[in-house]
């Protein structure tokens, strides 16, 4: 399967929007919007997040079929990555794969991530790419309506 980043297209958001709209999907990722069903919301994060010349926009393809997206955001030596996977395609290495090129893209380092700590998959994910496990905390997910235990990996030069 070829994976393959690429800017992000108009088309793509509602792509984006449907997977994150995904129940399993949203309560695994934890950290979500708000209200993730409310379109305009989204539109306007989108709009801003594509504005910024601080951040790093990706789509994922997978065979040419848009499966996800990833970016790198924030403030520099805080900058953080993020990226979301269409549940459809999860364990299959594309998350990974993905992950690993956005970082060949992006040289800067340190880089942060963070995951629900019961967050195995994204977890072993943000490890193979050479993220490791430096904090521990707690967040409020939106997803799961609660404070949750959260691990704060990083990757280091």
């Amino acid at each position: 399967m070829e994976i393959v980043l690429r800017e992000v297209h108009d088309s793509d958001l509602p792509v984006f929007f449907r997977q994150m709209n995904d129940p399993e999907a949203a309560r695994m990722a934890a950290f979500t919007a708000k209200d993730p069903a409310d379109w305009d919301a989204f539109d306007a994060h989108w709009k801003r997040i594509r504005a910024s010349s601080d951040v790093v926009n990706r789509t994922v393809l997978a065979d040419g079929d848009v499966v996800g997206s990833a970016a790198v955001y924030g403030e520099p030596g805080e900058r953080e990555v993020t990226y979301w996977i269409d549940r459809a395609y999860w364990g299959r290495g594309i998350a990974t794969r993905a992950l690993r090129a956005l970082l060949a893209e992006v040289p800067e380092r340190p880089l942060y991530a963070r995951a629900a700590a019961d967050n195995a998959g994204s977890r072993r994910v943000l490890e193979k790419c050479g993220f490791h496990v430096t904090a521990h905390a707690r967040g409020y997910a939106n997803a799961r309506g609660a404070e949750i235990d959260e691990v704060v990996l990083t990757l280091d030069g």
